[in-house]
């Protein structure tokens, strides 16, 4: 059932946004990717091999990489040695580098921040998460 499901968003990502059906939400909000479709479906790609089990995860996390340099170019910010290394790092589930993140990709900083924030007091939490994204460090 999951390969059918992911199917149909692999040929749904083939097509221009313009050909996309316009009842699904998140289709519309993705349509702003239309430019970087190929991420996504590398993305699809890489959820499938994790769900078959084909390259213990992998794919997906070069998939995840992508997307989030995807995601810098649709930004219109330049791809450097440094973001790659934090989308890498990010992707794979490990701590993002301390790299200054432009604006347009602090939420990434904050996820990574709430996601590393678990044993933590809620008040140190909440003032790294206003750093990180104020000063995006």
């Amino acid at each position: 059932m999951i390969q059918l499901r992911l199917a149909w968003w692999r040929d749904r990502l083939a097509e221009p946004a313009s050909a996309w059906p316009r009842g699904e939400p998140l289709l519309a909000l993705l349509s702003a990717w239309d430019a970087e479709r190929s991420a996504l479906v590398a993305l699809v790609d890489g959820w499938e091999a994790q769900g078959v089990g084909e390259d213990g995860g992998g794919a997906l996390d070069q998939a995840r990489a992508g997307a989030i340099l995807a995601l810098t170019r649709l930004s219109g910010l330049p791809e450097t040695p440094a973001m790659r290394d934090a989308a890498t790092a990010w992707a794979a589930g490990r701590i993002m580098p301390r790299t200054r993140l432009p604006r347009a990709l602090r939420p990434l900083l904050l996820l990574d921040h709430f996601a590393s924030a678990d044993a933590q007091h809620p008040l140190r939490v909440m003032l790294g998460a206003m750093r990180k994204g104020w000063l995006g460090q």
